[in-house]
């Protein structure tokens, strides 16, 4: 072969899976661990430590579940309250107040912006005395554990970048994902499980491309492993019919062993890669049943979640799923709900999502706290943008919809040292805008990762010629959201 003339081609990666006729999915399959692995005998090598040489602080936490509310909830209903809209209701949004800021195609041509006040009550909680609409009562009993951010704000105005912007740090596809750079960052702390799983529930509203969890342009070891919630957790998982485990092991070993040729022939990293893919899923095979096997579960714990809890694929399911990843040391966790997405008929849409998961992201918190999980885990629930104050569509005294707002919106967090029983920021009497204590997607990023005991100023990695890092070049931590020490 000619080098210098590129006179060969590596097989792709889907041509290798197919020709070594095992059908693991690398989209599954994806984690490589720090590890060698003894057989009858026989050592396999896995590569090297995943994890890279990061400054590292004193971690509060180890580890994060973000409950992703995927298609913005709306902040003006549940989170922060502006009673005195209710004398103001088919008013115009005065221009002073909306600024000129842009609108989506779907509102900007409206001849009105009539304000529409929640038809919802809100009252004040625990010792915090945090406002919480009287759809969440279940979050509502758990605020003192919680810190709100009201202040949060963004910089797409559409779901598919804006949602990609909370998980890339970019607004454009092909960043990696925040859990795939907490996995570059810190490594895993369970050679049996990947280390980071991402989980979906819900119905409609915008798509979830698998590049949310995707590794960008870092190795594909990094990217996030999605759970099914039909047929086997990890696609391909079982062995074939009539293949017993010790034969696979057998044909495993035998691979690795001409994979391992392969990587000292041409450097490739995938091809490591490749092996660890093989490995782990050889190992989850026993980890992953008995990871999603919720028999084990008492009863009060079941009830706790929700009668969902007990179907794969809920958000109540993937709830409980996320405690029992969190225990196993899995480093990040992501669900991703769908359904948020109220531009019209909002209060009745957003009655069936918060029926769906107040009481199992509240149990959630719940069941971390009573394992002496939550000092140590990272809880983060929000959506990718806030909702108008203003109507989109036909307003009635009972009905009304809301436009993607990325000038203010709530999100709030728990555990893993944030400070709990706070609210953080403020906005304006209409809920349009900011008038305290700012607080931006990158500023968020580089708080997660100085809570897990990075500086986000040094996870980096050099891709075509430039070194780049989740927050890019921007971003500070929130010192205010922590907890004393």
């Amino acid at each position: 072969m000619n080098i210098a003339t590129n006179q060969f081609r590596l097989p792709t990666r889907r041509a290798f899976l197919q020709s070594s006729g095992l059908g693991l999915g690398t989209a599954a399959l994806t984690t490589l661990l720090a590890a060698e692995r003894t057989t009858n005998g026989t050592t396999t090598g896995i590569g090297t430590d995943q994890a890279v040489e990061v400054p590292r602080t004193v971690p509060r936490a180890k580890r994060v579940i973000y409950l992703f509310q995927s298609g913005a909830p709306s902040q003006i209903d549940l989170f922060d309250p502006k009673p005195q809209m209710r004398n103001r209701m088919g008013e115009d949004l005065p221009d002073s107040i909306r600024r000129g800021q842009r609108l989506t195609g779907m509102t900007s041509t409206q001849s009105r912006f009539p304000i529409a006040p929640t038809i919802f009550d809100f009252a004040r909680h625990g010792q915090s005395g945090a406002w919480v609409s009287n759809l969440l009562p279940h979050t509502a009993r758990m605020v003192d554990q919680l810190c709100f951010v009201r202040s949060m704000h963004t910089e797409a105005i559409n779901h598919d970048p804006a949602i990609t912007f909370f998980q890339t740090g970019a607004q454009l596809a092909g960043r990696p994902s925040i859990g795939s750079w907490l996995s570059y960052g810190l490594g895993s702390e369970n050679q049996d499980l990947p280390a980071f799983v991402a989980l979906v529930s819900g119905a409609g509203g915008q798509p979830l491309y698998d590049r949310l969890w995707g590794s960008g342009f870092l190795p594909s070891r990094y990217q996030g492993v999605k759970f099914q919630s039909q047929g086997d957790p990890v696609p391909f998982l079982s062995n074939p019919p009539g293949l017993a485990g010790n034969t696979r092991r057998r044909m495993l070993n035998d691979l690795a062993q001409l994979n391992q040729q392969q990587l000292s022939r041409y450097g490739d990293p995938e091809i490591a890669t490749r092996i660890a893919q093989y490995e782990l899923s050889f190992r989850m095979q026993t980890s992953v049943p008995e990871l999603t096997d919720i028999s084990d579960e008492p009863e009060h714990v079941l009830n706790m979640y929700g009668p969902e809890c007990t179907t794969p694929g809920t958000y109540a399911a993937n709830c409980l799923l996320a405690r029992r990843l969190a225990e196993r040391g899995v480093r990040f966790v992501q669900l991703f709900h769908r359904g948020w997405d109220q531009h019209v008929k909002l209060p009745a849409g957003i009655r069936k999502q918060c029926q769906a998961t107040d009481q199992p992201s509240a149990a959630l918190l719940w069941d971390l706290q009573q394992r002496g999980l939550l000092d140590d885990t990272l809880v983060v629930w929000g959506g990718e943008f806030g909702r108008t104050v203003y109507c989109q569509g036909a307003l009635t005294e009972t009905d009304y919809g809301r436009d993607h707002h990325p000038r203010c919106f709530t999100i709030w967090m728990a555990g893993g040292g944030i400070k709990s029983g706070y609210t953080h920021g403020e906005t304006d009497d209409f809920g349009y805008n900011i008038v305290q204590d700012p607080v931006h997607v990158h500023d968020l990023h580089a708080t997660m990762l100085h809570l897990l005991g990075i500086d986000h100023t040094q996870l980096t990695y050099r891709f075509q010629g430039r070194y780049y890092r989740l927050t890019d070049v921007h971003g500070s931590v929130v010192t205010p959201l922590l907890a004393a020490t």
